[in-house]
């Protein structure tokens, strides 16, 4: 087998005929699957004969991970279905000889070992069988999800009852088995993991497809070819953000280490006044000038002395930057999101300094506006552009806040305002 693969040139696939490309990749996936099925018979085999513990002493697991380097999970897993294949020998089979493929065979024989005890191996063998013609129509997820069919086929007069045992079985494992982790991958992401039962996972998903179904794109921006369109997992991800933001922002999250819970930004003072360069977190992540601005425009300031070592000498008084009173009276003047054609609600921005704090920008009415967090990154400005290549906003002698396009949307620049404050004529 090592010899064929071999033989396969990667780089001459592209000089086939597009019919010959794609028949190499159904071959490989055939033989992909028998090769799976193999392995997992063979695992299978190795593993009730204690081959691994007679030979180094220790289980087929720990072996598989410490001289083959996957992780105890990925070993677990992959004996639990070698396993599995062999007690459910029509699948171990299928799936050697490639009539199914190694998703759909850890699909079925999921389905197959929620059957209840005691059907005898008649019955069984008849829902192994119903289960591997399934495999000729549908795919591993759809296959997952036919758990009833098989029972109904061989034993349909206990069918009910074994279903409605199995829907609290499998709440009862999946309440059990609910987690949430979170990995940092090292290059700037947090990679999120977790599994819930199903129902709560649904009003989970209804809330943060709710608040992604209002992220959109208005009219005017849409204009700009610079401005990301994201894609609905982008989307979802944003809202994920917007629904934690919104819980600190109307602080009903429980007290937690003696204060609410909120994201706390190191900086030297200087540098805050200066570039901007230099901010984390307290866990260590960097954060790019642009991120600490938009944190700077809404944000309280504690000032902290320290000495060598990074010794703390000396802890001041927290200053909010804008004020119970002053976000009060930006609800009444804005109502919400300045940016025209945007409808977030004034709960859900940020105040925004027009001419940022760190520049000496006063937290003043005249100088700030309500912007969402979507509209706050497009409008924070950047140093490193010139103006006329910018969004701005400013607020006009009437005291309505003004959005100007940049040049390549509106080679005039003309203000534009949100219709809100927009007033009847005629």
């Amino acid at each position: 087998m090592t010899g064929l693969l071999d033989q396969i040139n990667v780089d001459d696939v592209v000089l086939l005929p597009d019919r010959k490309q794609l028949d190499l990749v159904t071959d490989l996936l055939h033989v992909q699957s028998r090769i799976a099925g193999v392995l997992h018979a063979v695992l299978g085999a190795v593993d009730r004969s204690d081959a691994a513990m007679t030979a180094h002493g220790v289980p087929t697991v720990s072996w598989l991970a410490g001289e083959l380097r996957y992780t105890r999970t990925q070993a677990s897993a992959m004996v639990h279905q070698a396993h599995d294949l062999h007690r459910f020998g029509q699948v171990g089979d299928a799936l050697i000889e490639g009539r199914i493929n190694d998703r759909q065979a850890a699909a079925v024989t999921q389905v197959l070992r929620k059957l209840p005890t005691g059907l005898g191996p008649v019955a069984e063998s008849e829902a192994q069988a119903t289960m591997v013609g399934f495999c000729d129509t549908f795919d591993s997820q759809h296959l997952a999800g036919l758990s009833r069919h098989p029972l109904e086929v061989v034993a349909p007069e206990i069918a009910e009852e074994a279903e409605a045992e199995r829907i609290a079985r499998d709440l009862r494992d999946a309440t059990r088995d609910r987690h949430l982790n979170f990995t940092d991958n090292g290059h700037g992401s947090t990679l999120i993991k977790g599994s819930l039962p199903a129902a709560d996972a649904a009003l989970l998903k209804a809330q943060i497809d709710a608040i992604a179904q209002q992220m959109h794109r208005t009219a005017l921006e849409l204009r700009d070819p610079g401005v990301e369109q994201p894609s609905w997992p982008q989307r979802r991800a944003d809202a994920l953000v917007e629904l934690a933001r919104r819980t600190a922002v109307q602080q009903v999250a429980p007290r937690h280490g003696g204060d609410r819970p909120h994201v706390v930004v190191t900086i030297n003072y200087q540098d805050l006044l200066n570039d901007c360069h230099g901010a984390g977190l307290v866990d260590g992540t960097t954060l790019t000038p642009g991120q600490l601005r938009r944190f700077a425009c809404d944000a309280g300031i504690l000032p902290v002395i320290l000495g060598r070592a990074s010794q703390v000498l000396d802890v001041g008084r927290e200053e909010r930057l804008v004020t119970p009173s002053i976000r009060h009276a930006l609800h009444v003047r804005d109502q919400g999101c300045v940016f025209p054609g945007c409808n977030r609600p004034a709960v859900d921005c940020d105040a925004h300094h027009i001419q940022p704090w760190q520049q000496k920008g006063p937290t003043a009415l005249h100088n700030l506006c309500l912007l969402c967090k979507h509209h706050h990154n497009l409008l924070e400005p950047d140093q490193k552009r010139v103006p006329e290549l910018q969004w701005e906003i400013r607020i006009a002698a009437d005291g309505v806040p003004e959005v100007i396009p940049p040049r390549f949307v509106d080679k005039h620049r003309r203000p534009r305002r949100h219709q809100r404050f927009r007033q009847p004529t005629g």
